[in-house]
């Protein structure tokens, strides 16, 4: 089972992703309460996207892990032990769902700031992110932003095919980054590519302390 897997899956066992996106969101996440459908409130953060009822945009500041990022509903956390190059690690994933996609900041806490370390757990994610629909990650070079201005490079894949059980098909836009003892891998998880404004809005908006 893939980090990816575990992690959206919670407490059923499925050998791949259980791509069951939801209308509501129990269908999906049966551990997650269903989206609020809130009444859309401004958010002071820049020039941030009008709301609909779907996307509720907020933003998170994550001190223990370094960041900041603005997510379309009102995340959930956890944390999981995962072994990358024969080593224990700590995972920790916040989560919200918008209009049938599930968004995700994951943080792969290191021993060290090894370089090769760093590496091995980004092939480590990629690889096991595009395996959940049956893909090879195609990583191209782009841009992380950091709070303090300025950015370090990071990558970024789009997939797109069938997995779990029903062979559903799925697309998965993410991207992922190293900084000191931290990994980071920001995810859209969708039975359709959402808005592109919206996959901006997001990834944008993750910057790095």
């Amino acid at each position: 089972m893939t980090v990816f897997t575990q992690w959206f899956v919670m407490k059923r066992v499925f050998s791949v992703f259980s791509f069951r996106l939801p209308r509501a969101a129990a269908r999906f996440l049966p551990n997650f309460a269903s989206a609020n459908r809130l009444v859309c409130a401004s958010v002071a953060c820049g020039a941030l996207l009008a709301c609909t009822p779907s996307y509720d945009w907020r933003t998170v500041m994550n001190n223990d892990d370094g960041y900041e990022v603005t997510l379309p509903a009102k995340p959930r956390s956890d944390e999981r032990k995962i072994e990358i190059a024969g080593q224990s690690m700590t995972m920790r994933m916040q989560t919200a769902e918008a209009n049938d996609a599930v968004f995700a900041v994951g943080t792969v806490v290191l021993p060290s700031a090894d370089p090769q370390l760093q590496r091995a757990a980004l092939d480590f994610l990629q690889q096991g992110l595009a395996r959940n629909v049956n893909a090879t990650p195609d990583a191209r070079a782009t841009q992380i932003d950091l709070a303090a201005g300025g950015r370090v490079l990071g990558s970024e894949i789009e997939v797109k095919g069938e997995g779990g059980e029903k062979r559903q098909s799925r697309t998965i836009h993410a991207r992922f980054v190293a900084r000191g003892v931290h990994v980071y891998q920001l995810a859209i998880v969708s039975d359709k590519t959402p808005p592109r404004e919206q996959a901006e809005q997001f990834f944008t908006s993750f910057k790095l302390f």
